[in-house]
């Protein structure tokens, strides 16, 4: 039975995004709750083709049953290995919706927020090794620093991972709460609950290696998208949609610019759909808090 746990952020500007053709093949990199694969697969004919990637067996258990639908049990940094095992040259369009689907961070036992307690888990797939609780148990000052300050953009990062490092000795972390308390010391009490969403934000992207995968499936994009297809991206920090636009922009993710050759003519992949990038309006946000961070990128392939 389909149950109904995530709105889709942005649900029609991203579908719309994709300049969808009812023949066409598209790809759905995260099912999730399944909003933006249904608006796509009632747009698309009896001829149309949808590929979607979850790991999650939640996002499984929720699929539609429709013919037309590929499920992709697996991380979608495997694009185009399973691309290839379905027999698909080239595709019209991917969107991916980058976020955490509201039912993970609803969902106690997988650890994802402060808010409730369960396991210091995190894993977006229940087949990856490493949980949060591994990593702040295991990992050096230096490395938890790192995190801290890359994926959180924490300015007391070393402080945090030092009374980290110190609690664990005398307690391995085990649950949300652990992990919370330890947090609180640091945080400024002002601003706590923005800190703690920091501190859960960089384990998160850690355990799940968020911004490797994005960057090899953005890259694999430039190969699986057809000429004139369309590339349609949803972000919630800063460090996905830089990612994303500076891909677009330059065809590389570290890149700002593009390089040129001797006649100053750029070779990209990709060309901006939509100059301004696209955000959530008022109403939507009344609606769904969790899309006030949401922000589209559209590209077409060259």
């Amino acid at each position: 039975m389909e149950q109904e746990y995530h709105i889709p952020v942005l649900l029609k500007e991203s579908v719309d995004g994709l300049n969808i053709q009812p023949d066409g093949v598209y790809v759905d990199l995260t099912f999730g709750g399944g909003g933006h694969s249904r608006e796509i697969l009632s747009r698309l004919g009896p001829d149309g083709i949808l590929v979607v990637f979850d790991q999650d067996e939640d996002a499984y258990n929720n699929r539609p049953d429709d013919e037309r639908l590929r499920f992709v049990r697996h991380n979608f940094q495997y694009l185009s290995h399973f691309l290839r095992y379905l027999g698909i040259d080239k595709v019209d369009g991917i969107l991916g919706d980058l976020g955490v689907s509201s039912h993970h961070f609803d969902a106690a036992e997988r650890g994802f927020s402060f808010r409730f307690e369960g396991k210091l888990d995190m894993r977006m797939g229940q087949g990856l090794q490493m949980t949060a609780a591994d990593l702040v148990n295991t990992y050096d000052l230096d490395d938890l620093k790192r995190i801290f300050w890359q994926y959180g953009e924490i300015k007391s990062s070393y402080k945090l991972a030092s009374e980290i490092i110190k609690a664990r000795t005398s307690h391995p972390f085990e649950t949300t709460t652990d992990l919370k308390l330890v947090a609180e010391k640091i945080g400024p009490k002002k601003e706590q609950s923005k800190f703690l969403a920091q501190v859960f934000q960089a384990l998160r992207i850690e355990v799940n290696k968020e911004m490797d995968v994005l960057k090899s499936v953005l890259m694999q994009s430039a190969h699986a998208i057809k000429p004139g297809g369309r590339l349609s991206v949803i972000s919630y920090h800063s460090l996905e949609d830089r990612l994303v636009k500076n891909f677009i922009r330059s065809g590389d993710c570290d890149k700002n610019q593009p390089d040129k050759d001797i006649y100053g003519h750029a070779d990209v992949p990709f060309k901006a759909v939509n100059r301004k990038l696209i955000i959530p309006g008022v109403d939507e946000i009344a609606l769904n808090n969790r899309a006030r961070s949401a922000k589209l990128r559209i590209a077409e392939r060259v």
